[in-house]
């Protein structure tokens, strides 16, 4: 029987470490054996990255190209789902993990559901795919995300497929993702309505973080592997570290 649908507030809770694409330091990213591995290790949420297929799958993948996650080759929007399913997905990072495919959104959330995991979706979108990509994932999560599970979060470096996500389910909370924190921060995380903002650690300075937070927004930080670095972000006032190494951040 399906998960009926939650009504998700527009701030959610979101804990100091997420795993990143599962515990991709130890396993194969954005795989259900990354979420496991990220389960076992004491992690409450992961972060993971959708896409699009051809036939208009949600995807669990980060590249736009197979070649590097995968024994395929070419482009994941130029490949249905059926294609996709087939390829391995674990191989590339270890022998153990022959045999790992792509998983789709559905049956992501049906393993999260399984582990209690919450989790960052971020939207990747293929050219031209920016619209349709926030708007059916958006979609998708807001029909099939349990209530057995914290809100998840929707982030994305795309503005368009943010606002698209917005439009489609705006009770589901957003972060825009940045590398360096740009100058119209403010502007766009209004724009979009934003609840927080997600950048690279290594551009950040404490006088940044304390003026998104003196805004309001939450700040999270990818990809810190790093305990020392955590500490000072979290002493900064950043909420969250999204983590290849999730056992290695301060408890």
């Amino acid at each position: 029987m399906a998960a009926k649908p939650m009504m998700m507030p527009k701030t959610t809770f979101v804990p100091p470490v997420i795993g990143h694409r599962g515990a991709c330091g130890h396993a194969p990213e954005n795989t259900l054996v990354s979420f496991r591995r990220a389960a076992a290790l004491g992690v409450r949420w992961v972060e993971f990255d959708v896409r699009l297929s051809r036939d208009r799958e949600v995807v669990v993948l980060h590249d736009e190209g197979l070649e590097r996650t995968t024994n395929g080759g070419g482009l994941v929007a130029e490949k249905d789902w059926a294609e996709l399913q087939a390829l391995d997905a674990g191989a590339w990072y270890d022998e153990e993990f022959s045999g790992a495919r792509i998983p789709s959104l559905g049956q992501a959330i049906s393993v999260l559901a399984e582990l209690g995991l919450g989790a960052n979706v971020e939207i990747k979108p293929g050219p031209g795919q920016s619209d349709e990509t926030g708007r059916i994932t958006a979609a998708r999560l807001r029909a099939e995300w349990p209530a057995t599970l914290p809100p998840p979060v929707i982030s994305s470096f795309d503005s368009e497929s943010l606002k698209a996500a917005r439009n489609t389910a705006p009770d589901i909370p957003r972060a825009l993702v940045v590398s360096k924190i740009p100058t119209d921060w403010r502007n766009r995380l209004a724009a979009l309505g934003c609840t927080a903002l997600h950048c690279n650690h290594k551009h950040l300075s404490p006088g940044q973080a304390g003026e998104v937070l003196d805004a309001g927004f939450a700040l999270r930080c990818f990809t810190v592997n790093r305990a020392a670095r955590a500490a000072t972000l979290f002493g900064w006032g950043v909420e969250t570290v999204i983590t290849d190494y999730p056992e290695r951040m301060p408890a």
